[in-house]
């Protein structure tokens, strides 16, 4: 049996098969693989195949090759733009986001669950030249991050556990001291369960805060959350509490944006 034969695309369309390779050959390199026999054994296709393939996904722009050897092209990020865009959610979400980030003058995101991590959808930079890591396209445990406890508003105690421990396990040694042990966490999640909104304490990052709201669809289910991050300096507990009403209003209009109406 050759290798293609060991990658099944026996239920694909007539003449799809190089097609689905292709996708293949692109999740591979993003996955971590660069060179011709590791995205090969990764598809499971020949060297032969695979070079066929990296080479017209290479010329097509999807692919670029590099010393270290194949990456992601720029026609993937144009089109992961594209997509980000087209998003019925950031299209909801965008007026109400530069209208907070005016208003507070910091950093505004815009995140959703994607299974134990919060991917960030948007990201508005404040005006005070601050630095901070969160990127368009990033994930970060949702148990550390302002965003990912409002995500977790509804979930319980079980849902809550398995998250904690899956953020603890990804955790670095400097970024695990800043991570609250269990018994903190579900506390905090509980009283933040009963005020609608959440905070991170400098969990996620060293010296940025953030208070975030959950952005909620027609059925009433959490789909989205926004937060107002900013330095510790400009962001004592007095502020962070006086900004909770605003950041409430923005989600709750994103959320009625999206079908969403107030019991």
């Amino acid at each position: 049996m050759t290798k293609e034969a060991a990658t099944d695309h026996s239920t694909a369309p007539a003449g799809a098969q190089a097609l689905y390779r292709g996708l293949a050959a692109m999740e591979a390199v993003a996955a971590g693989a660069r060179s011709l026999s590791a995205i090969g054994e990764a598809i499971g296709c020949t060297r032969s195949t695979t070079h066929r393939l990296l080479d017209a996904l290479q010329r097509a722009g999807y692919l670029r090759r590099d010393s270290d050897g194949y990456a992601l092209g720029a026609r993937l990020i144009d089109l992961g733009y594209q997509a980000r865009a087209s998003l019925p959610l950031i299209q909801a979400a965008r007026p109400h986001l530069e209208s907070l980030a005016a208003s507070t003058r910091d950093t505004v995101h815009l995140g959703v669950r994607d299974g134990s991590e919060v991917l960030y959808l948007d990201k508005l930079p404040g005006v005070r030249g601050l630095e901070m890591r969160s990127r368009i396209g990033n994930r970060m445990p949702l148990a550390v991050t302002g965003l990912g406890k409002a995500l977790l508003l509804d979930l319980d105690h079980d849902a809550l556990a398995a998250l904690h421990a899956e953020a603890m396990r990804h955790r670095d040694p400097a970024t695990l001291a800043r991570t609250r042990a269990w018994p903190a966490f579900l506390a905090g999640m509980r009283r933040y369960s009963r005020l609608g909104f959440a905070f991170d304490l400098e969990e996620n990052e060293v010296g940025i805060r953030c208070v975030a709201a959950p952005v909620r669809d027609a059925s009433g289910a959490i789909q989205a959350s926004v937060s107002v991050a900013s330095a510790r300096p400009y962001m004592p507990k007095t502020r962070m509490q006086a900004l909770v009403p605003e950041v409430l209003a923005a989600a709750r209009a994103i959320s009625i944006e999206l079908g969403w109406r107030p019991r």
